[in-house]
């Protein structure tokens, strides 16, 4: 073993666990660090605190009289925790979140100072805007930007570091970060819902989405991490292969969790619950040292902030824990990826969630409706779903045997397609006073008993209908839940709006308010059978049944990316005012260069590797062979060395035909990407790196790890897939 693997893993296992201060009761520390709607009612007063709650539910602006109170309030409460600095915390198209930290102290005079935060330093930022991606809305001498306070979710501490949610955007107002799209986007579905749910409930004023997301994750040892070149670099192995047992037994799913990873997890519950971050579940995923964590659904935008937080907490604890956390979809080859099941419904303002059938055929009625909605929507814009989850560490993880597959489908169950089924029989137009009773009691009436005991459950479904809320669980483990829940709303909000408008056309023409909703409920679901699939997501026979369907099976990113400047989804964005044009453009731009970016860096790590550290190593071995059998040869007859030698002199041919193999592969990816970017057009060259460079990756990597399984373990420069994935 290399001495550096050596060295690694005795570090590993002299690991004694962390002891972790857990207190008796987690909801005791829910928002210690969080300016929540409990500590602004004591520390503003009652009318700035109703200018809060004018902004969150109104989308009102908060006056600077007003602002300059909450300010003084946050710096008060903030100065009571030990607080020296704020920040507008932010979340630029990067992936990562981003903070620049001012201090409270100001000068007055040559010898005093005093703690200063007023309305204008709360409201508002101007970070040098230069660096972060913008696909071509501004220059780089052009650095302003502009974080703006986001009332909507709370304000929360990070050490001594007061931290404000904030949107980013140019000097010229366009948005470069996910949080902007995503609160545009979830006004248009408050708007276009509130109006379909006053149909059965007038007392609605506001819908709001909601967002329940369950993180999946892989936790390594540091020492183990350091080891790793492509894993410090790229965040996944780009070398390795698969030991004798991976995930094969199901063992480690829901197993016993390992002592230094509960204290890991504990303290990781401890710090989200003083941030506000309601997680519950922790359990082993799948695959060997594979995790996941799931908080109670929050309101989205708080949802998405949460998540985005909880991605930096994880990094935090884990680093006091000698852990490193894996977000990455696609970490290690031959056993699970890691994805983000994003839980997504309505809820209104009277507390009822809108894909949840009530007590009565009314409220199962508003249930069917927001359903078969819901539904109509992914089939009239299944594309823009898979572009927002397209990445380039996605790819290696959609249609696995782990993940949905890259096709767009909705699974409802076997309960719910009868009810649909009958649903699609009712008579066009007006119906007679039995036929109206007939529906409520023995269609409509009885959704709540079929929910009730509805256990489908479709693993290999990217869009699933789950009880009470749909799961889009395609989304992967890195991403920001922004841009997923923005398309999301966007879409079912403009369904809604068009469901609107028909239903009252019919009204006009004399139906009554139920019989118009029926018919074009009926309408809908004739229009999008080719969406939904209860079958096996992963089978050969579904992507040829799919292409029948017209269901488009975009397998890269660049492919899914390139349906973002079709016109119809360019004007869905822009007509729900979640986009303008230019916005539209510049972040598909800026998808498609990170695309190209992370391929190259990926494929430059992998001929450094292969070049430095694999080959020179396979030549060493490949040396002492030749000195082996040329010894032989020295001792033994020709005859008795042609038997004896035979079998090394075929493992040294081998070994040098594959190093031959990688040298030649290796020259032909770094001749591929030296052309790739040379190509100006963004589309153009993420696809040369998704066709010309990144098959090579797989031609380097099936060589390399061949030769893992002939070459001397003492000698292997790497750490193997086995000492990563068995640790405790």
């Amino acid at each position: 073993m290399s001495k550096l693997r050596f060295n690694a893993l005795y570090e590993m296992f002299r690991r004694a666990p962390i002891e972790v201060e857990i207190p008796d009761r987690l909801s005791r520390l829910y928002n210690q660090n969080v300016f929540s709607d409990d500590t602004m009612k004591e520390y503003l007063t009652k009318d700035a605190y109703r200018y809060i709650e004018a902004a969150k539910v109104k989308g009102e602006k908060i006056p600077r009289e007003i602002a300059d109170q909450i300010a003084a309030a946050m710096k008060d409460w903030s100065l009571s925790k030990g607080v020296t600095h704020y920040t507008h915390w932010f979340q630029p198209l990067t992936g990562a979140t981003a903070e620049k930290h001012d201090a409270f102290f100001d000068r007055i005079g040559d010898d005093r100072a005093i703690e200063k935060f007023n309305g204008s330093m709360l409201v508002q930022q101007e970070p040098d805007a230069s660096s972060f991606p913008n696909g071509g809305i501004r220059n780089t001498f052009e650095a302003r930007g502009y974080t703006a306070w986001d009332p909507t979710s709370a304000a929360f501490i990070i050490d001594t570091t007061l931290c404000i949610p904030s949107v980013f955007i140019s000097y010229t107002g366009d948005t470069l970060d996910y949080k902007t799209p995503l609160l545009r986007a979830l006004q248009a579905v408050d708007d276009a819902a509130t109006e379909v749910a006053r149909y059965f409930d007038r007392n609605v004023n506001k819908v709001y989405s909601t967002l329940g997301w369950e993180q999946e994750y892989f936790l390594v040892d540091s020492a183990m991490f350091n080891t790793r070149p492509d894993l410090q670099l790229t965040g996944r192995t780009i070398l390795g292969h698969s030991p004798a047992k991976g995930q094969q037994l199901g063992d480690h799913y829901f197993g016993s969790i390992p002592l230094r990873v509960i204290r890991f997890m504990q303290e990781l519950e401890v710090e989200a619950m003083k941030l506000g971050i309601p997680v519950k579940t922790r359990h082993n995923e799948a695959a060997p040292n594979q995790f996941e964590c799931a908080p109670i659904y929050e309101e989205a935008n708080q949802a998405v902030d949460h998540n985005s937080l909880l991605m930096d907490l994880m990094n935090r604890v884990a680093e006091k824990h000698n852990f490193k956390v894996l977000l990455h979809e696609k970490p290690f080859d031959g056993v699970n990826g890691s994805g983000k099941h994003n839980n997504w419904s309505l809820q209104t303002d009277t507390g009822e969630n809108l894909l949840s059938p009530g007590k009565n055929p009314k409220q199962n009625l508003q249930f069917l409706t927001f359903f078969i909605n819901t539904i109509k929507a992914v089939s009239e814009y299944p594309d823009i779903l898979r572009s927002a989850i397209a990445s380039a560490g996605n790819d290696y993880r959609l249609g696995g045997h782990e993940a949905p597959p890259a096709i767009i489908s909705v699974f409802i169950g076997t309960q719910l397609t009868a009810v649909i089924d009958e649903l699609e029989k009712v008579k066009k137009g007006k119906l007679s006073p039995d036929e109206k009773t007939e529906l409520k009691l023995n269609l409509i009436g009885k959704i709540p008993e079929i929910l009730l005991d509805n256990t489908d459950r479709n693993r290999t479904s990217p869009f699933a209908f789950t009880g009470n809320k749909f799961e889009f669980r395609a989304v992967g483990s890195s991403a920001n839940c922004a841009e997923p829940v923005m398309v999301i709303n966007t879409i079912v909000a403009a369904q809604l709006k068009l469901f609107k408008n028909g239903v009252d056309g019919l009204i006009e023409k004399g139906l009554k308010k139920d019989e118009a909703i029926l018919n074009i409920l009926r309408d809908y679901i004739k229009s999008f059978r080719n969406i939904l699939f209860e079958g096996d997501g992963y089978s050969k026979k579904w992507e040829e049944e799919a292409k029948e369907r017209k269901l488009n099976n975009y397998r890269t990113t660049p492919e899914a990316l390139k349906v973002e400047l079709e016109p119809k989804y360019m004007d869905l964005f822009i007509n729900n005012s979640v986009f303008s044009r230019l916005e539209i453009e510049s972040r598909n731009e800026m998808k498609l260069n990170k695309y190209s970016t992370l391929i190259e860096i990926e494929g430059k790590v992998l001929a450094d590797l292969a070049r430095n550290h694999i080959i020179p190593t396979a030549i060493l071995y490949q040396n002492d062979l030749i000195k082996n059998v040329e010894g032989l040869k020295s001792i033994f007859s020709d005859k008795e060395f042609k038997t004896l030698a035979r079998e090394q002199i075929d493992l040294i041919k081998n070994i040098s035909g594959k190093i031959g193999r990688i040298k030649v592969a290796v020259d032909k990816l770094l001749n591929e990407i030296d052309k790739s970017n040379k190509i100006k057009s963004g589309q153009k060259k993420a696809e040369a790196y998704a066709f010309q460079v990144k098959p090579y990756f797989d031609i380097i990597r099936n060589d390399v790890d061949e030769l893992e399984m002939l070459v001397d373990d003492e000698v292997w420069p790497l750490t193997k897939y086995r000492e990563f994935l068995f640790m405790e």
